[in-house]
């Protein structure tokens, strides 16, 4: 059999291109997502994906992981302080056990809306640089990169229409691990109760709690409306989520790098917020006319004015003055 010599350099080119296309991205991430589609955290990680591996010149590959497939948020941020979990985007809400602080996004009626949550907490205010340094202070080996919101949180439950507030007097209301939120529920007269997210659904449904507070989007996406068909949109508080890296990645990055990082989670917060309005409009019409969803608009005055009193107790009972300096300069 005779080789051709003359075929060899472009054999050896072939096989060059293709040992690079191998080896390309130099680290994959893993990200995690709690949430099912479709909701903005998993609209966001697929943005960060693309961006970040078109815009590194596919020296950085990301994986995808939602709907909890690596785990519940507290567990997630143990691994990522590890480095075997290295990209997260979730509600802060979740992360108030290792990041006490965040508990100042759960005050009720903290922001008017959501350009001003994203003047108070986007990128460059003082809050963001209040929890980068929340994260080093409290040795996380984490990285904050974005701070943004994803939603009005919103009121629903088993038992029938909220038009106002001593409708909900006496709920079993399900909170997330949030002493504020606790309290606030607490306060409005419902019975709180510690489920974790993954869990709510057979928690409704076999009446260990009868009301949640959520996204309408996580309401949505985890299919809540079949345990919990009455829908008040009370818009107590917008959900605040973080985009985080560990450290451990982060080490890893150059400078450009670490620049595309934060460029990118920035965007994707802000694309959070368009996805989050987007959303909204849309799921609650069809949760309404196609889910067989009882959608009310009680008066929140009644609300502001039975939690106004509590805020500033609150933040001092809470030990969150200075989150609160640092997100309302007041």
């Amino acid at each position: 059999m005779k080789i051709s010599f003359r075929l060899l350099p472009l054999a050896f080119g072939l096989f060059a291109l293709g040992l690079a296309g191998a080896h390309a991205a130099d680290m994959t991430l893993r990200l995690h997502t709690l949430v099912k589609s479709p909701h903005p955290y998993n609209d966001m990680a697929a943005f960060m994906k693309s961006e970040l591996e078109a815009k590194s010149d596919g020296k950085i590959a990301v994986r995808i992981f939602d709907a909890g497939q690596l785990g519940k948020d507290p567990a997630v941020i143990s691994e990522m302080n590890l480095g075997t979990i290295d990209l997260m985007i979730s509600s802060t809400n979740n992360a108030a056990k290792q990041v006490p602080e965040y508990q100042i996004f759960s005050m009720p009626y903290l922001f008017a809306d959501f350009d001003d949550l994203m003047a108070k907490v986007g990128p460059g205010s003082n809050a963001e640089a209040f929890f980068k340094k929340a994260y080093k202070d409290r040795g996380l080996n984490i990285e904050l990169l974005a701070l943004g919101g994803s939603g009005t949180r919103n009121l629903s439950n088993s038992v029938g229409p909220v038009n106002k507030l001593p409708d909900i007097k006496g709920f079993k209301m399900r909170t997330p691990p949030s002493p504020m939120i606790s309290k606030t529920w607490e306060a409005l007269g419902t019975l709180p109760v510690t489920i974790a997210w993954g869990e709510l659904y057979a928690g409704v449904q076999t009446g260990v709690a009868q009301a949640l507070e959520s996204s309408i989007p996580g309401y949505a996406g985890s299919k809540l409306y079949e345990v919990a068909p009455y829908l008040a949109l009370t818009g107590h508080t917008i959900q605040v989520n973080h985009v985080s890296i560990s450290g451990r990645a982060w080490g890893k990055l150059t400078d450009d790098q670490k620049k595309l990082m934060t460029d990118t989670a920035a965007a994707a917060s802000r694309l959070g917020i368009d996805k989050a309005r987007e959303y909204e409009t849309k799921l609650v019409e069809k949760l309404s006319t196609q889910n067989g969803v009882t959608v009310t608009r009680p008066d929140t005055a009644e609300f502001k004015a039975t939690l106004a009193p509590l805020q500033a107790s609150l933040a001092e009972e809470l030990n969150l003055v200075e989150p609160m300096k640092a997100v309302t300069g007041n």
